[in-house]
Formats: structure tokens, sequence, C-alpha cells
């Protein structure tokens, strides 16, 4: 199962066959998020090293976007290790919609 790094905190989590976005909540990690379905963009990221996929044809990303390694994680999963850079997550309860 893919391991997923969150910089600059170094925070780490494992995603077990849930999106990039479930697993950071279910670890704690709380990632900028909002419609959950990838049409906001409020939990944008750019992946700087591994892979991943979105689960949907077409994410809000415009095609240069992608070309440079952003992802919407609340519609990705992880299908190597990855490293996130994501400087607004925060480590903590999830008070937040969801």
């Amino acid at each position: 199962m893919p391991c997923v790094i969150v910089q600059p905190s170094g925070w780490s989590f494992a995603t077990d066959g849930q999106t990039i976005l479930q697993a950071a909540l279910a670890a704690g990690i709380m990632l900028p998020r909002s419609c959950r379905n990838g049409t906001c963009r409020a939990c944008r990221c750019l992946v700087l090293r591994g892979a991943a996929s979105h689960t949907i044809p077409w994410p809000g990303l415009s095609a240069e976007e992608k070309a440079e390694g952003w992802i919407l994680p609340c519609v990705a999963n992880a299908i190597s290790d990855l490293v996130l850079d994501a400087p607004g997550a925060r480590h903590g309860p999830n008070n937040g919609p969801d």
C-alpha cells in the first residue's frame, strides 16, 4: 500500500485503498478541502515525487497543471509512494465539514 509524505511538515500516512484526501483525514492530517468531487480545487497539491491517478476523467485542473504535477487529492489515488507539497496541511482533530 502506498505511503504519502506531506511536505513541508514531513507527516506521513498510508492510503489503504482510499483517495489521498480520505486517507489523510483518517490519519489526522487535514488537507484543505471543500467540494470533495474535483471541482473547487481547494485541495490542490503538487506531487514532488511518485505518481497518482485521478478517479474521474478530467478533474478541475488544466492540462498545464496536470503536466506540472498538480493533483486534486479528493479524487486521486496514490499508485506509488508519494511526496506532496501541501503547505496548507495541518495535523489535529477533524473539525471541518465532511
